[in-house]
């Protein structure tokens, strides 16, 4: 890389940086992806993908349009299941058991490894309603009145909602700005006390102070949770995540994994030359 211009680790705008960062080296495996292929009848939508994402971290996933980000996030969720020409080779292990095992139940699973969309998705229904959701119909455990309004607090102070709309719980979600929503999502998905939550460009519908608002957030919820981000801002891959994945389309158009690492190292010392035409802007 001799006479290519020097990367600049992206400006961590108002997140905090003095949070300690994990130590990669001695964290544990939270998630752990084994030669992941995905298929779409003939088509090869992601190939040979392997990587490993260290408990309680942020770890983003960046790359090009086209080059299986979200199809990796889905599989992590198991929501190929739900498509009848989708096929998912290798193997995907949470805490080193398989998520795909034959004894393994989806719905569970989705319970422990939950989802955020890249659009704000509230039920018709109430603030108070869309949290207690998953809590009322998703598991064993009959709450009493006391237990759902206590587990609906938690989560939404949680997600940093909760003095923002404890007035008026029973108002419907779709009152709420657009962030708000956002925010209202991540509670509904951490009422259920996941492992894991994967966050599809959580605030690419965002103005600029909701987009922090979750960046914020999310640099909270690590202390409790793994997060797995989808971004193509990588500015905010840089502000938020403990570790970055770039990604790439390779050969007949199959999302290929090009390298993972500390986020501070890949943006400023990338290994593959490919990385850095990517984070320099001269692909795209």
């Amino acid at each position: 890389m001799q006479g290519q211009p020097r990367l600049q680790f992206p400006a961590v705008g108002t997140v905090a940086i003095d949070r300690p960062r994990i130590d990669i080296a001695t964290s544990s495996h939270k998630v752990d992806v084994r030669d992941l292929t995905v298929r779409y009848g003939t088509f090869v939508a992601l190939r040979g993908i392997s990587l490993t994402v260290p408990q309680n971290s942020v770890f983003a996933i960046i790359g090009p349009s086209g080059s299986g980000k979200s199809t990796l996030l889905r599989a992590l969720n198991r929501m190929h299941d739900t498509i009848p020409s989708a096929q998912v080779d290798g193997t995907v292990l949470l805490d080193g058991h398989p998520i795909y095992g034959a004894d393994v139940d989806p719905i569970i699973m989705r319970r422990k490894i939950g989802m955020v969309f890249q659009r704000p998705n509230p039920f018709a229904q109430s603030i108070y309603d869309n949290v207690a959701y998953g809590l009322r119909y998703g598991g064993d455990h009959r709450y009493s009145r006391h237990e759902l309004n206590n587990a609906v607090e938690a989560a939404l102070t949680k997600a940093a909602l909760w003095d923002e709309v404890k007035d008026r719980l029973r108002a419907p979600a779709t009152s709420l700005s657009g962030g708000q929503q956002q925010r209202l999502c991540i509670a509904r998905a951490i009422a259920v006390t996941p492992e894991v939550i994967l966050m599809d460009e959580p605030a690419s519908a965002l103005d600029p102070i909701a987009t922090l608002r979750i960046e914020d957030l999310m640099r909270e919820l690590v202390d409790d949770f793994t997060i797995v981000i989808v971004t193509h801002n990588m500015q905010q891959a840089a502000r938020v995540s403990d570790m970055t994945a770039f990604m790439t389309m390779g050969e007949g158009r199959a999302g290929e994994l090009v390298e993972v690492g500390p986020t501070k190292d890949l943006f400023t010392s990338p290994r593959d030359p490919r990385t850095e035409e990517y984070i320099t802007g001269r692909i795209g």
